[in-house]
């Protein structure tokens, strides 16, 4: 092919572009100024990702995280939905179990974090977490332990993800 619109090698591939749209809006293209800490939890913002550090580098630019903001906010990113007889009867080692899922997380990926865990009027419990991976992980971790049936619910074009495990 030639000619101006027929030639690829002088148009190139359009094909090819991939637009990769946030649809987080605690999660955003642009990346704050290095170094920064967050106000609220402490975390610093350096070398290109947030991570717990003993020490805030000098000269650090004070701001909100976006695990902190989503608390703030009350905006979960993951819902965590918890029922059944075996739930209530074992509730505090199941609960435990999330914590320590969710501690082991947050010691490398700070912004993965519980925000709460609230018990509904019709007996189920729900765990809300600022990260969308993390109640898939906290709920495969429960499935491992305690057996039961676990689903996975992620929305298309982003949103909140949601989780249910009953037994």
């Amino acid at each position: 092919m030639s000619g101006k619109d027929g030639d690829v090698t002088k148009r190139g591939r359009r094909d090819r572009l991939i637009e990769d749209p946030v649809t987080d809006p605690y999660m955003t293209r642009d990346k704050p100024k290095e170094p920064t800490v967050c106000t609220e939890c402490g975390v610093v913002f350096g070398g290109g990702r947030w991570q717990w550090r003993d020490e805030v580098p000098e000269g650090a630019h004070p701001a909100l995280c976006p695990a902190c903001q989503r608390i703030r906010d009350e905006a979960p990113a993951g819902l965590l939905s918890l029922g059944g007889d075996f739930w209530h009867e074992h509730r505090e080692e199941i609960v435990n179990l999330i914590h320590n899922k969710v501690e082991e997380q947050k010691r490398d990926h700070p912004m993965k974090r519980l925000m709460g865990i609230e018990d509904e009027e019709d007996g189920t419990s729900i765990a809300s977490f600022t990260d969308m991976h993390l109640p898939r992980g906290v709920g495969q971790a429960i499935e491992r332990a305690y057996e039961g049936e676990l689903d996975i619910t992620y929305p298309e074009g982003g949103g909140i993800v949601r989780v249910t495990w009953r037994r």
